[in-house]
């Protein structure tokens, strides 16, 4: 008996790779708590793989086969589902916020990846490693640009984005790339597209000094959140961390100006960069 097939790569191997483990999972007869039991692991995180929202580690794809019978196919396939263009430390991350419903973030210095220009992507990439070559910049602010087509559907993801006034005031790449940047945010909030607030210095201390936060809401799989450091970043399903902050979400959205107000702040000083910069 001939064992399944490789996955066709071109044709969204993640998907295709959680379908595949859905239907092995159910002809094994487990459900995810239980197979995720052998594995070590939560159901939750189960069912993520199986959307197609969590990356397939080798490792797991090895106890994959060995608990399912299902030979080496996990093994074989999962590589091809996890190339990605985006560095180790945000590959994951970046192809779960391709499959989100919803998108809370807070954005402490500076503005985040779906609300950049390619001025700003440069100037961000450069100041995160100056010594690279043009070409691997370019490849790199063409992955973000990539990311910033999700908003191209009307309606999904959901964007709420909460961004510090410090994110705003950074001068990132000239006064002219902040100001394309800032008002390319107005126009994207003037289209209904994305909901942003601002975080003001006269907000003092607030719930997520600590740093930058993203929440995301699946159609059908657990929500995550993602943390991020310099050059180091991770994925965590655990419901009760995702539900603190979710509600440390909130208390920024409390803590911020209104969504007019913060329009009005973003275009104001997106006229004052294009003043300064051509007096």
């Amino acid at each position: 008996m001939t064992g399944p097939k490789d996955l066709d790569p071109s044709s969204s191997p993640r998907a295709l790779l959680g379908a595949e483990l859905r239907h092995a999972r159910e002809k094994a007869g487990l459900s995810q708590e239980e197979l995720g039991a052998r594995l070590f692991v939560s159901g939750s995180f189960i069912g993520q793989l199986e959307a197609g929202t969590r990356r397939m580690l080798p490792e797991y794809a090895r106890m994959l086969d060995q608990v399912l019978g299902t030979e080496d196919f996990f093994t074989r396939n999962c590589m091809a589902a996890a190339k990605s263009r985006y560095p180790e430390h945000f590959a994951e991350a970046a192809e779960a916020e391709a499959e989100a419903t919803a998108i809370r973030q807070y954005a402490p210095m500076l503005i985040p990846g779906l609300l950049q220009t390619p001025a700003y992507a440069r100037a961000v990439n450069r100041a995160f490693d100056p010594t690279s070559p043009e070409e691997t910049i370019e490849e790199w602010v063409d992955g973000r640009m990539a990311r910033t087509r999700l908003l191209d559907d009307p309606t999904k993801p959901l964007l709420w984005t909460v961004l510090d006034e410090a994110a705003l005031r950074r001068v990132t790449g000239g006064r002219a790339t902040m100001a394309e940047v800032l008002r390319h945010i107005a126009g994207l909030i003037r289209r209904n597209r994305a909901i942003v607030q601002v975080l003001p210095f006269g907000a003092g201390a607030h719930t997520a000094m600590q740093g930058p936060l993203k929440l995301m809401d699946f159609e059908d799989a657990p929500p995550l959140v993602y943390f991020e450091g310099v050059r180091t970043g991770r994925l965590e399903d655990d419901p009760a961390t995702v539900a603190r902050l979710r509600f440390t979400f909130e208390l920024l959205t409390a803590s911020a100006l209104s969504p007019e107000k913060s329009l009005a702040m973003i275009e104001a000083l997106a006229q004052d960069y294009a003043h300064e910069e051509h007096p």
